[in-house]
């Protein structure tokens, strides 16, 4: 069920001290699931969470997650850039990418990022642009589909991710040829499942497909990625994942497969992002207009700008009123932003209590691949964000954009 962890009273204060629509994460709550994931892995020495900068791009956030041990994976130039001003460097950073420009190559080498290739080709790219370094990761994409208790939750074989098992043996031995020295092994098969079996399914792939490399090409395993892919329960029905039930299970793979952590000296890396962030973050919004024609329409001051998820892909978010959350829910709303797209909709067909204009709207799980893929169209501006701290205090964290930040990249005519 979505997470209601944080009162009311809360959303409502923060409501008038800030202009609505923004974004309130959870200091207490983030900091909380990075222990917990700690936690879960503990068993492995060499365990690192390298979290999905794409998922929260705020330093303030960043540096809370570092603080409680994470590194970063990072996917661009800009989020390499966004680490380094935190101060995060070496094997503390991640660099997965696809399709990259050359030079993001030049900069993950300078940084002494673990550069995570994803397709065969980038052996080339990388020897040239900043050089091999003693230890690459390589992204296995097993094809087909992936299955657990006779369901599909994932299809790698329609993923644009990922190398081949034909392309695993000499890919590394060309690597070894041009100075690598070990090789971590990576895989990312399915998003956003509930299924608290992926992980050790996962890590029973990659610990038999990463051995029968090792034995063909002859060059030491220093860790498996897990990557992410664990998902969140957006919707009132669904449970959360018991993380520390996940690492256990994991743990006896490692030991089926390798021994003793202790003994065996192979790493485990993950990169969780919606994981880690998701479920402590909101978007705050209120009623502001709404419409009686063939359906109800309920406005609000917040659209898909904001928060893309439901436009999108037709994403879940819990939505309750703030102070109101009790009262039954008698209403039927679609509930919409302001732009010229039909589908700027963050619920349709949802029952609500009966709305005031005014009220403070919570959506839900607005902690990850919310804020961050927000958007101009319009020219609606991306909203501020604001830390709620573990002292019972707002900290804004991010302002909200103006019209001259849209205007900024512009050139006007003279």
């Amino acid at each position: 069920m979505p997470n209601f962890s944080v009162p009311d009273e809360v959303f409502l204060r923060a409501a008038q001290q800030f202009p609505t629509p923004f974004y309130l994460y959870d200091e207490r709550g983030i900091r909380q699931t990075a222990r917990d994931v700690q936690a879960a892995f503990a068993w492995c020495p060499s365990f690192k969470e390298h979290f999905a900068v794409k998922a929260l791009p705020n330093p303030i956030i960043l540096r809370i997650l570092q603080q409680e041990g994470c590194g970063f994976d990072c996917a661009s130039l800009t989020e390499l850039l966004l680490v380094e001003r935190i101060g995060a460097h070496g094997e503390d950073i991640m660099f997965s990418a696809n399709a990259m420009p050359p030079e993001e190559f030049d900069k993950a080498r300078a940084m002494g990022a673990l550069i995570n290739l994803d397709d065969i080709s980038d052996i080339d790219t990388l020897r040239d642009h900043g050089g091999i370094p003693d230890t690459v990761c390589v992204r296995y994409n097993p094809g087909g589909d992936f299955q657990l208790s006779n369901a599909i939750i994932g299809k790698p074989g329609e993923s644009k991710y990922g190398w081949t098992r034909a392309q695993l043996v000499p890919g590394l031995l060309k690597l070894k040829s041009l100075g690598m020295k070990a090789f971590g092994m990576h895989a990312f098969l399915a998003s956003i499942t509930m299924d608290a079996t992926y992980y050790p399914a996962l890590a029973r792939l990659l610990f038999q497909t990463a051995q029968e490399v090792q034995r063909e090409v002859g060059l030491p395993l220093r860790f498996i990625n897990l990557s992410g892919g664990i998902g969140i329960p957006y919707r009132p029905e669904e449970q959360p994942i018991d993380i520390l039930h996940v690492g256990e299970q994991v743990r006896r793979e490692y030991v089926a497969a390798f021994g003793a952590p202790q003994d065996a000296g192979i790493g485990i890396r993950a990169e969780l992002g919606r994981y880690m962030t998701g479920p402590h973050g909101w978007l705050v919004t209120r009623a502001m207009h709404e419409k009686d024609t063939h359906k109800r329409f309920l406005g609000v001051d917040a659209c898909a700008a904001n928060l893309l998820r439901p436009a999108m892909y037709g994403a879940y978010h819990h939505i309750h009123i703030a102070g109101r959350r009790d009262e039954p829910a008698t209403t039927m709303y679609d509930v919409t932003g302001s732009l010229c797209e039909n589908n700027d909709k963050f619920a349709i067909n949802r029952m609500l209590p009966k709305v005031n204009m005014g009220d403070v709207l919570v959506i839900h799980d607005g902690g990850a691949h919310a804020y961050a893929m927000g958007y101009q169209y319009n020219g609606r501006l991306r909203s501020a964000e604001i830390l709620y701290t573990q002292d019972d205090d707002f900290r804004l964290i991010r302002r909200a954009e103006t019209p001259e930040d849209y205007f900024a990249t512009m050139v006007w005519p003279s």
